[in-house]
């Protein structure tokens, strides 16, 4: 019994003492990044926005856009009304957006539209890069002025930090902003000062023409960011991350909605670390590569809920065995190292966020909140086809 003991407790113990030792190294080199020297700002960029049945956001999303600090001549918001049934189009319009409407019921889902816009917009030849911004979102000012300065100095792909817009609509929205600015300030900070990839988040991501003629666009799974960041690393890119901009997207509060947008992203995520862990691993051990390896790691690392969870249940058990066996109190330190490691990585993230003392309250709802989330994981997969997030006010 004994034996079997520990061999359980190692099974448990090697992958989660190693994603919490992951997470300590970036959240060791989580400091500031330093923005690089301003650009000549001359670049033409796209803004391009998908939308689906989008009209009680859109308008707000677009005047965001056209208030950026970049001369007004020099980019192009455009909207891809993706077979939308409602007044997207119109909307957009009539608030000086570019609209290009799409109807294809076969081909349905975020990456079928921005291939259609990226394709327009390199048949134009007008941009020089693109840009993706959801249509629930808001960009800070300087999100060209960001983009343009790093890439006049060489970078081709790029992502600004992708956080939260309201998060005082709920305790859910609140862990969802001290888990996005562990996930995007910690990680991608850590990870731009190592020169890996911070990946491409979904939200607030650019990429030059030049490189989308290397690597064409053709993501259109659940997770169809994630998926073409790790086209980029297999064709040896990085994607940079532009620590000082931001976009900030609104996240839902209610327990349903919530369901079904965890539902997706969870489901969407599994499905590529199965088909994608193996072969970044293999190119990262051919070219001896660090950025298909650290690309593979993110994919292992399980987010913060889970690694939390099985935390608990490997200091649970080894506290079990330490309790029977008073020598056997190895196992015990080695899960609270880890868990030492995870708390300082939470609340780093909570630190960046912002949310004030609120937010180590609703750290307490942690419990509840893994519980959701094994529900959600648990329950009927999500379909492949764009669902459109309810959205909660005008």
């Amino acid at each position: 019994m004994l034996t079997l003991a520990h061999v359980l407790l190692a099974a448990l113990a090697v992958p989660t003492c190693l994603a919490c030792l992951y997470l300590l190294v970036l959240t060791l080199l989580s400091a500031r990044l330093a923005p690089p020297p301003r650009s000549s700002r001359s670049l033409r960029f796209d803004i391009v926005v998908p939308a689906h049945n989008e009209e009680q956001v859109i308008e707000r999303t677009v005047r965001s856009l056209l208030q950026l600090d970049w001369p007004r001549g020099a980019y192009r918001v455009l909207v891809v009304a993706d077979n939308c049934t409602d007044a997207t189009a119109a909307r957009a319009r009539a608030c000086g957006a570019t609209v290009l409407e799409r109807l294809d019921t076969s081909r349905r889902g975020k990456g079928y539209a921005l291939e259609f816009a990226f394709e327009h917009s390199r048949r134009e030849g007008w941009a020089q890069a693109l840009v993706v911004v959801d249509a629930d979102s808001e960009a800070s000012a300087n999100l060209l002025e960001a983009l343009a300065a790093r890439i006049e100095r060489g970078a081709r792909a790029l992502q600004v930090h992708y956080g939260v817009l309201n998060p005082g609509a709920s305790w859910r929205t609140r862990l969802m902003t001290i888990a996005m600015a562990a996930f995007h300030l910690v990680r991608s900070r850590g990870r731009e000062r190592l020169k890996v990839s911070c990946g491409i988040r979904g939200n607030g991501w650019c990429l030059t023409h030049e490189l989308l003629r290397a690597v064409p666009y053709g993501a259109y799974s659940l997770t169809e960011d994630i998926e073409y960041g790790i086209a980029l690393a297999l064709a040896g890119q990085r994607v940079v991350y532009c620590d000082e901009a931001q976009v900030l997207g609104e996240m839902v509060s209610g327990a349903g909605a919530a369901d079904k947008q965890r539902q997706r992203w969870e489901h969407g995520r599994f499905a590529l670390l199965r088909s994608s862990a193996l072969p970044l691993l293999r190119t990262a051990l051919a070219r001896r590569d660090r950025v298909c390896l650290d690309l593979a790691l993110d994919l292992l690392v399980l987010p913060l809920s889970y690694i939390a969870l099985a935390v608990l249940v490997l200091v649970g058990g080894a506290a079990a065995l330490a309790w029977a066996h008073a020598a056997e109190s190895g196992w015990l330190w080695l899960g609270l190292g880890a868990g030492a490691a995870l708390w300082l990585h939470i609340l780093r993230g909570w630190q960046l966020s912002g949310i004030g003392w609120r937010g180590i309250l609703d750290l307490a709802r942690v419990p509840f909140f893994v519980l959701w989330k094994l529900r959600v994981l648990l329950g009927r997969r999500s379909p492949d086809a764009w669902v459109r997030t309810e959205r909660e006010r005008p």
